[in-house]
């Protein structure tokens, strides 16, 4: 699918934008200041995957213990800052590689203007962040909590950054509604060639927040808006990074372990299916490899998806056809099933 072009935007060692793989991020929920609980989550989410993480910089202690939380950890770090701009610029000083601000609540021109000046400096971009939940008062008395309402207040704060000659700037725009923030987001690309973090805010717990959070990722990811997204769930952070990756792997943006096809089983299933599709599933989970497999339970389908896969089987009655590429390479028992498929997939 065609990605929207933007400008391309350092942070830290990475780089975000169209020209980059679209980056993977979190959020901490520990008390920034207690170094020791934040590093140890962040080792945590960056063994999962994660590629850049933010923390919440709401006082003096938090800001302070930016420089040693940088220097025991290895993605780029993100300060989270909201009403006072001395946190920005204490988190500044401290080495942070992004801020994470809303223009329009930091304080007066003179406030904005000295953490502009300081990112300047320090070659540090900012991320515009406009939540659904907390628009600016002046414009949601105009639009209410609207598209059209997200739209105007993220322009507003890019022109704030753009009237001091900054550039360096990624633009959140995120509610809890799905279709208002995709609406946004669309409103918003025809204006700006800014990077876009996507995510749907306040999504929900575990499970409701997967499937809206997916939802919503994935249709923005199809209409090509989005170069780092986080799925933002009310639960561990570590549980977003798995959803962020397979939703990237299923829409063929990232690669990110084996792609799997597996029906889901009725009364012509002849076999133990889900316990072999599971067993395969957690056999090869640490292989990241561009290969489809397709576990399919009888003749119906079986067949032709296991040709359309690189590799697969389509079971019968206590056996299974082995295909490869879409020819048939052997017929196997059930029990043989499981460390056939393993092996090939090593071996592919």
């Amino acid at each position: 699918m065609n990605r929207r072009k933007t400008r391309q935007i350092k942070v830290g060692d990475l780089t975000i934008g169209s020209e980059h793989p679209i980056v993977i991020q979190s959020m901490t929920n520990t008390r920034t200041g207690d170094v020791e609980a934040t590093v140890d989550q962040i080792l945590k989410l960056e063994a999962l995957g994660c590629e850049v993480v933010r923390v919440t910089v709401n006082d003096t202690q938090a800001a302070e213990a930016i420089s040693e939380i940088k220097s025991r950890i290895h993605i780029p770090l993100v300060a989270d800052i909201h009403f006072d701009y001395r946190l920005a610029l204490k988190a500044i000083e401290n080495g942070i590689d992004k801020l994470r601000i809303n223009p329009g609540n930091i304080g007066d021109e003179s406030r904005i203007k000295a953490v502009v000046d300081a990112c300047k400096e320090k070659q540090i971009p900012i991320r515009i962040g406009v939540n659904g939940g907390s628009l600016d008062p002046d414009i949601a008395g105009l639009f209410g909590v609207s598209a059209k309402g997200l739209y105007e207040s993220a322009m507003k704060h890019i022109r704030i950054l753009e009237s001091f000659d900054f550039y360096d700037i990624i633009i959140s725009i995120k509610a809890s509604d799905i279709e208002m923030t995709l609406e946004a987001f669309k409103m918003l690309s025809d204006k700006v060639d800014y990077p876009f973090h996507i995510g749907i805010t306040e999504a929900g717990t575990a499970f409701k927040g997967t499937i809206k959070s997916s939802i919503g990722l994935g249709a923005l990811l199809l209409n090509g808006l989005g170069d780092t997204i986080r799925v933002s769930l009310t639960a561990d952070p570590l549980e977003e990074i798995p959803v962020c990756k397979e939703i990237l792997n299923t829409l063929g943006l990232r690669q990110f372990g084996i792609k799997f096809i597996s029906c889901p089983t009725c009364g012509r299933t002849q076999t133990q299916m889900i316990e072999i599709a599971k067993s395969v599933e957690k056999a090869v989970a640490h292989i990241n490899k561009d290969v489809s497999v397709a576990i399919m339970g009888c003749a119906v389908n079986g067949p032709g998806e296991a040709r359309e896969a690189d590799l697969g089987v389509a079971c019968g009655k206590g056996s299974g056809l082995i295909f490869e590429k879409g020819e048939i390479i052997k017929k196997v028992s059930e029990e043989e099933i499981v460390p056939t498929l393993v092996k090939m997939i090593e071996e592919f």
